[in-house]
């Protein structure tokens, strides 16, 4: 599991390599979001690079705020091959695609994500189950 050093040493590299420019880090410190964000900003957008808080796995999304109150949906995942090259090369993290983050969840296939959690939120996709605001 990374900790928050190692996640911003991340973002910070992919910007560095991609031309893009940090704007800001959220960090996830109470019990939900459980992800942190890493706001990259390139000249045609901003992207957030997304690392949930109890594993190594990384992904690309949407910029959203992390105050619970005025958001808690489900991030919107982008494809940014460059950046998830990128990402991909980095030892200790693992990256997920769009596609992979939208496809449906199965649980079996993911025995870290809490049975009762799955009870009670019934996630949709994979990356409603791996990055969400679940308290």
């Amino acid at each position: 599991m990374p900790d928050v050093r190692d996640f911003r040493r991340a973002c910070y590299a992919v910007a560095r390599r991609t031309g893009g420019e940090i704007v800001g880090f959220h960090l996830a410190t109470g019990v939900a979001p459980n992800f942190h964000q890493g706001l990259i900003a390139y000249p045609d957008r901003t992207v957030a690079v997304v690392c949930t808080r109890d594993s190594a796995i990384l992904a690309v999304a949407e910029p959203r705020a992390v105050d619970r109150h005025t958001e808690s949906g489900p991030l919107t995942f982008v494809d940014r091959p460059e950046l998830s090259a990128v990402l991909a090369e980095l030892p200790g993290f693992r990256v997920l695609t769009r596609s992979e983050l939208d496809a449906q969840f199965d649980a079996a296939a993911w025995p870290d994500v809490l049975a009762e959690d799955v009870r009670y939120w019934r996630p949709t996709c994979l990356g409603e189950a791996l990055f969400n605001y679940w308290d």
